[in-house]
């Protein structure tokens, strides 16, 4: 095929990829792939590093296929690192004879990827290791924790909880865990899954009748991660099932490792019997990151992405993002994918326009009926315990039907999740409550701005 043509069909290919994929996402991993050497059935596609072949080969292969047979031949593709074929000139190998040269690195590579296609098998995430999670003050605990884990699973902190706030690396500790006794041993069976998915196959195993099947992929684990196991609040079968899947591991002597976005005894709607099961090991809370620890992530995701970023640019989306890793860096990664293709320099003024929907989401994010309740019983020097209790007196009831007010305009909660944050009331009562506030601020200019003063200090944190 000739250079042009090449060029021409590797543009294409590229173009469906990211339309395919997304910018953020296509930027992130094929940036630097090249299309090294093409014919009628094969292509030899190179990349900057060992991670990016993994990772497209285990997630994207099929997608990359398609792409480069976006001139209706059908091709295999080939990847590998940029330079480790250099004594083959970029050319494809014959689908005959392998050169002699390649034969010492099929056989080393046979190691890798044996693990590669393990870590598939366990749904686990191949960036998720203990090497690129970076420690602060708020998750230094729990990182140590899910290390002591790894080492020796089902004699350390069984099973282990870890808990905290969406996006803080609950996951990534979870994952870390599992690719560390991957590497380490050959025959551990590692298994990860979301609780929500848990309570779904086990749904359809019931519809199937074929529950043996079902009991005996989880109960064979050596080491269970199970994320977000919130989900299985109220879901009474699925919490039975999953009672005799940790018995059963437990008594094998196996790991669990679970986490959850807030303390077991604080999931509504779960036995007592599991929240017991999920306290006897060890609990570890992540916190949100200090700035300190927010610069070092943007820091350390440039440094791995190949990205510059000034240190005016890492401050500004460390100072505005304070509350979630992944949003964190998932403004690097805008911010990157603009500069490459615009060619413009990163400024604090296109920082600010490029993310602002980030930041106003983390504003919102931030806002808590909590948080509400709290600023709202300092305004009206009433106590914090009065937000959810039975008493009556107006000067208790009016600040309490603020603090409703403002947790259904300011927060996501559903008006029977805050009904239940006032001390169990039913969304009637904080229908009525939002009711009263407004009529009265029609008529009251003081309380218009005391309330509006409210909202600008909860908005501010």
């Amino acid at each position: 095929m000739s250079g042009a043509i090449q060029t021409e069909l590797w543009a294409d290919a590229c173009e469906r990829l990211r339309n395919r994929l997304g910018s953020d996402s296509f930027t992130r991993f094929f940036d630097g792939a090249r299309l090294e050497a093409c014919d009628e059935g094969r292509a030899l596609i190179t990349v900057p590093s060992d991670f990016q072949q993994w990772w497209i080969e285990s997630n994207l292969l099929d997608e990359l296929r398609n792409a480069v047979s976006c001139d209706g031949l059908s091709r295999e593709v080939r990847l590998q690192v940029a330079g480790a074929g250099a004594q083959n000139g970029g050319a494809l190998p014959t689908p005959h004879q392998a050169p002699a040269a390649e034969k010492p690195v099929v056989t080393r590579n046979t190691s890798v990827e044996r693990y590669r296609r393990r870590v598939v098998e366990a749904g686990l995430k191949p960036e998720y290791v203990f090497g690129s999670f970076v420690i602060g003050t708020n998750n230094r605990f729990a990182q140590a924790a899910a290390m002591s884990v790894a080492k020796a699973p089902g004699d350390n902190y069984n099973p282990l909880f870890l808990h905290g706030g969406v996006g803080l690396g609950k996951t990534h500790l979870m994952q870390a865990i599992g690719h560390k006794l991957l590497r380490r041993e050959k025959r551990v069976r590692v298994l990860y899954l979301p609780g929500e998915q848990f309570a779904n196959e086990f749904i359809e195993a019931i519809r199937r009748n074929s529950l043996t099947p079902f009991r005996e992929r989880y109960r064979r684990a050596d080491v269970l991660l199970l994320d977000d196991v919130q989900f299985l609040a109220g879901k009474e079968r699925s919490q039975e099932e999953f009672f005799h899947t940790f018995n059963a591991l437990l008594d094998g002597q196996k790991q669990i490792v679970l986490t959850s976005d807030r303390p077991a005894n604080e999931i509504k709607n779960l036995e007592p019997r599991l929240v017991s099961r999920f306290e006897w090991g060890l609990t570890a809370e992540l916190q949100p990151p200090d700035e300190e620890t927010r610069v070092a992530i943007l820091r350390k995701k440039a440094e791995e992405w190949g990205v510059s970023v000034g240190d005016e640019v890492v401050h500004f989306i460390a100072g505005g993002i304070r509350n979630n890793i992944r949003r964190l860096e998932g403004a690097l990664t805008r911010l990157a994918t603009y500069a490459s293709l615009s060619g413009e320099k990163i400024t604090g003024g296109l920082c600010e326009r490029l993310l602002r929907d980030f930041l106003q989401e983390e504003k919102r994010s931030v806002i808590s009926i909590d948080s509400i309740q709290r600023r709202v019983a300092e305004h009206y020097d009433v106590r914090l315990a009065d937000m959810a209790s039975k008493r009556r007196p107006a000067h208790i009831a009016f600040p309490r039907q603020v603090a409703m007010y403002l947790a259904r305009k300011m927060t996501p909660a559903s008006l029977a999740e805050i009904g239940e944050s006032f001390g169990g009331r039913d969304h009637g009562t904080v229908l009525h409550a939002c009711k009263r506030v407004e009529e009265r601020m029609q008529g009251d200019s003081a309380l218009r701005l005391g309330i509006a003063r409210l909202q600008d200090e909860l908005s501010r944190g």
